[in-house]
């Protein structure tokens, strides 16, 4: 090619690998919307049909699993099983922060978000919560996921979320011990667990015990030196 030709077809991969970046970011948003209604068929419909969440160091595998966790799992406790937004209920997922790194090919990527969770139930439905549930709580974690573009649409390939911590809004964080506990049980001997446990060396303890959530992504300093061949 020449060297025009050559400058346009890296200009055109420049910008196709932005919108990949807005798709996914809108992707990864529209997930949080659907998730803040509880609409599980919608929030399956995100995901490649192979595709998967880690949630309390557990897997839910394929449309089936993801329908399981916000359907039967989540929007069954929290709602009854019916479509938000829920009067009395407040379940609002903040999605930010947002670092996405394209494949040269195109064909698959990487995100990684934070997420804030507020979530609580007003004094005039208490009989809607669930015991093991405090009244008002909030929650921060970290996604660090896998997408794969499906025929030129961006899919979730695997949502890995990684709780950060849990508070007691009463409380607060420095007196709470998570709620939410790592699954022990997978499906069907539990109706709502996921469909397998992550090996024991990557189990995960909740608030307030931390682990360390790699990054995708090189530091911007590093990344720039390998691009440019430094040692």
């Amino acid at each position: 090619m020449s060297d025009t030709e050559s400058r346009l077809a890296a200009l055109e991969h420049r910008v196709g690998v932005l919108e990949d970046m807005a798709a996914i970011r809108r992707l990864h948003w529209a997930y949080g919307y659907y998730i803040d209604f509880n609409r599980p068929d919608e929030v399956a419909d995100l995901f490649a049909e192979d595709g998967c969440v880690v949630f309390l160091s557990g897997e839910y595998v394929g449309h089936a699993g993801v329908k399981r966790l916000y359907g039967d799992w989540i929007a069954g406790r929290f709602t009854g099983g019916k479509p938000g937004p829920v009067n009395g209920l407040l379940l609002d997922h903040f999605q930010m922060q947002d670092i996405i790194t394209v494949a040269p090919d195109r064909k698959t990527a990487k995100g990684r978000f934070h997420g804030i969770l507020l979530g609580g139930w007003h004094d005039d439905f208490q009989d809607t919560k669930e015991d093991f549930m405090p009244q008002q709580f909030m929650e921060a974690g970290i996604y660090e996921n896998d997408y794969v573009n499906v025929d030129g649409v961006w899919k979730i390939q695997r949502l890995d979320y990684m709780m950060q911590w849990q508070g007691d809004y009463e409380s607060g964080w420095a007196h709470t011990t998570a709620h939410l506990q790592p699954a022990t049980k997978t499906f069907p001997e539990d109706p709502l667990g996921p469909d397998r446990l992550l090996p024991p060396s990557e189990h995960r303890k909740t608030w307030p015990y931390r682990q360390d959530v790699p990054m995708h992504f090189a530091h911007p300093k590093f990344g720039i030196a390998f691009a440019n061949g430094a040692k």
